[in-house]
């Protein structure tokens, strides 16, 4: 059953409530010294986190690396002290009353591993350790007690649809559900059932959640005597490693036996549902607690280091509410979906192997995306930042996608523990947390006028009730298909033609001939039109792409005559510059004219003052072979020997000296010359590769030029070659006009479609194919040149 688009939209933008609950110590938590402060709670708002001294953050802190303190706000903040009853009253009140209203619902937890997101959402114990789930299903039993519909012949279908069952198919419901409680082991003893149906069972109900379901219908004025029925349908299933399973269907019994997987589809709204899910009607509150019990006991679980029943996937438990007029019309469906995410965790502290690594793994990857989805979705809210929200990646994602994008509204609930061993866990989790907070719905809320019921089978196909009721039985968010719009026109075209007459079946086929050929001849001339703009269109694009290259070669003309004149100007200065050291070198070393001449003078006289030493020492032997001379001759000879010995050992020590000297001098002019030759002649080498380089690129410009010359004589020739055939073209056109004219007058059929042939040969000739062989193969050439 649909409803009809007799609705108003609205759209209420609000952000994202995000509540943290603190869990308190366990005995052995505090025995193995846990208590460290890391949790402040501030006030109802804030809360202060401080790393403890062995946590990766405090290293990180000591290094310079981010800080050891961090304060972070809620919607509200529960402490270790919190109640379950002030929990829900704290948290769920606005939600189950938007949920009553026609608004759908999302909670979900979120937090690491052992940090009470099981105990917040499920029961636990007694009914006064009851969590949100069951506490919200007395709430709503409360709500409409008195108020139930008795049978079950409305069935939720795809996303917000409702099925009409038949009887059959009512019994078949009844038959699923009491083999789903057939499973269920109860603990306790059965109680005496009683006679009189109830909407609410007062064993599973606190009087606190009574109170509450009463002052609620008095705060909305809710008559008990209302026409208004009411219908509640709940599923639950989980997201194990990627795959979805219901957890209403009984485990394999044998081991190599898999269990069934669903598939997540989409309707044609869009929005994501589990085909094949299982949905069981229930009538109060203990039905919906025992559905809970069964699905908890085919859940995966598993013990870990950390946690010794520690969830191993997502699970999902939804509520749909039915609002049923008088005459079975579905005013209103409403879904409530309360999701227990696994929690995250580090396989080193959790110590997890094997199948429960794998599991770690598809855990923390679909949280990985979930945070994702939620920091894409706080940047899109910035018109100039518009992000992918990767909703697709994870099936845990597709499914919350209808709630962010406004088809209900999401709360978001963080379990933290205080342990100092799972600080650095904590801490992400609560910088995930904060940009959650940020996060804007825009939620679309619906006012409903009147809704019409539509009849659907199992393949989904709806016939209406009443004819008077067809138009208003479509659903609000699926509209007509484009092949029943198709099927509609049709329908109104035909004509029952059996009621003619013979005359009036043949004026009509003549009708239809006349009409057929006006048809023709209309198509004829337009395609004749659209051939005539298609060759326009050619041309001009044509003269474009001549325009683009003639201005491409000139570009690039311009840039090489840049380049060339750029590097003759670069190597200019690089000879310049080598000329330039190399006269400064030679400076360096060089020695004036006058100190070499004076050098020269100087080596000159001493050459003759030894000249003459020698020619006294030759003087002084031969006196003293004669035995004549006396003793005083003797003294005079030794003192004039010692003298000149003297004189003549200095003197060469010093002639020696400069010679060794001007000796270094020649050498070093000798190398530096042979250097300067060496740089020279590299400096021709260059100079020389140069000039080849500039002939080169001067006999590249000289072929562009050819080159452009040639397409361009080969442009003119096709252009003419346009005109030509547009001209026959046109004198084709204007032949065929008076060729019909004449036809017309005959009336005979058989010259027109010679005429359609010719004109289609004609167009299809030589001419028109050249054209486009030359314009498909113009453009790539000049790209490839």
């Amino acid at each position: 059953v649909s409803c009809s688009d007799s609705s108003v939209e609205c759209t209420e933008q609000q952000l994202l409530k995000v509540y943290l609950r603190v869990r308190p110590f366990s005995k052995t938590e505090l025995a193995n010294n846990e208590s460290q402060g890391c949790v402040v709670i501030e006030n109802s708002e804030s809360v202060l986190l401080q790393a403890p001294k062995d946590s990766c953050t405090m290293k990180n802190s000591e290094k310079g690396i981010g800080q050891s303190v961090h304060r972070f706000t809620f919607s509200h903040i529960f402490g270790p002290e919190t109640t379950q009853r002030e929990f829900f009253e704290g948290t769920m009140k606005c939600i189950v009353n938007d949920y009553l209203d026609g608004q759908n619902g999302l909670i979900f937890t979120y937090g690491v591993t052992n940090a009470g997101k099981t105990f917040t959402i499920q029961v636990k114990g007694t009914p006064k350790d009851g969590g949100i789930l069951p506490r919200a299903l007395d709430v709503i039993f409360g709500h409409i007690m008195g108020r139930q519909y008795q049978k079950m012949d409305l069935k939720p279908y795809l996303s917000s649809d409702v099925l009409k069952l038949d009887c059959l198919q009512a019994k078949q419901e009844e038959l699923m559900k009491a083999t789903v409680f057939a499973t269920v082991k109860e603990q306790k003893q059965k109680r005496k059932k009683k006679k009189k149906k109830t909407c609410m069972n007062q064993n599973s109900l606190c009087k606190v959640n009574v109170q509450y379901a009463i002052s609620l219908n008095r705060e909305r004025g809710v008559d008990p005597k209302e026409s208004i029925k009411f219908s509640v349908w709940v599923s639950f299933f989980e997201i194990y490693n990627e795959y979805v399973y219901d957890l209403l269907d009984a485990l394999p019994t044998l081991k190599n036996q898999k269990r069934p997987g669903l598939r997540i589809c989409e309707d044609q709204t869009g929005n994501s549902y589990v085909k094949d899910l299982k949905w069981i009607n229930v009538c109060n509150a203990e039905e919906a607690c025992k559905i809970l019990k069964t699905g908890n006991k085919n859940r995966s679980l598993a013990s870990t280091k950390m946690n010794r029943q520690s969830s191993r996937s997502h699970s999902i438990f939804s509520i749909r509410l039915l609002r049923i007029g008088d005459e079975q019309e579905i005013l209103k469906v409403s879904e409530l979906s309360l999701c227990d995410l696994a929690g995250s965790e580090r396989c080193n502290k959790s110590q997890t192997f094997g199948d429960r690594l794998k599991e770690a793994g598809n855990i923390n990857n679909s949280l990985l995306i979930l945070g994702k989805c939620i920091a894409a979705l706080r940047q899109s809210q910035n018109k100039m930042k518009q992000n992918y929200v990767p909703f697709r990646e994870s099936k845990l994602t597709r499914l919350f996608q209808a709630f962010f994008c406004g088809r209900g509204k999401a709360c978001m609930i963080v379990n933290i523990n205080q342990c100092a061993s799972t600080y650095d866990e904590t801490l992400h989790v609560m910088k995930f947390s904060a940009v959650a907070k940020q996060v804007v719905q825009t939620i679309q809320v619906r006012t409903f006028d009147f809704l019409a019921p539509r009849q659907l089978g199992k393949d989904g196909n709806g016939k209406a009730i009443e004819k008077s009721k067809v138009s208003s039985s479509l659903s609000i968010d699926t509209p007509l298909s484009e092949e029943e719009e198709e099927e509609e026109e049709e329908e109104e075209e035909e004509v029952d033609v059996t009621i003619l007459s013979y005359k009036e079946l043949l004026c009509m086929i003549g009708n239809l001939k006349e009409r057929l050929t006006e048809q023709r001849q209309n198509r004829l001339i337009l395609e004749m039109e659209i051939r005539k703009e298609m060759g326009e269109a050619m041309f001009l694009q044509l003269m474009e792409t001549e325009e683009t290259w003639s201005k491409r070669l000139a570009d690039l003309k311009e840039t090489y005559e840049d380049k060339l004149e750029s590097r003759f100007e670069m190597y200019k200065d690089a000879i310049k510059r080598h000329a330039y050291l190399c006269a400064m070198e030679e400076m360096e070393n060089y020695v004036p004219l006058e100190e070499f001449e004076a050098e020269q003078r100087k080596v000159e006289e001493r050459d003759k003052k030894i000249a003459e030493l020698e020619a006294i020492l030759k003087n002084l032997q031969i006196a003293d072979t004669s035995s004549s001379l006396g003793s005083s001759a003797l003294k005079v000879l030794e003192s004039s020997e010692m003298f000149t010995s003297n004189a003549e050992t200095g003197i060469t020590l010093e002639l020696k000296n400069r010679h060794a000297e001007k000796d270094q001098i020649i050498t070093s002019f000798k190398s530096k010359n042979k250097e300067l030759k060496k740089n020279l002649w590299e400096a021709g080498e260059i100079y020389q590769e140069n000039i080849k380089e500039i002939e080169r690129l001067k006999q590249e410009i000289v072929q562009q030029k050819q080159e452009f010359e040639s397409l361009q004589k080969k442009q003119t020739s096709r252009v003419f070659e346009l005109e030509a055939t547009v001209a026959e073209l046109q004198e084709l056109l204007c032949a065929s006009r008076k060729h019909s004219s004449v036809s017309e007058e005959v009336n005979q059929p058989k010259p027109k479609k010679g005429l359609f042939a010719n004109l289609k040969s004609s167009v299809a000739g030589t001419p028109l194919k050249s054209i486009r062989q030359s314009v498909t193969n113009t453009p790539t050439t000049s790209r490839n040149r």
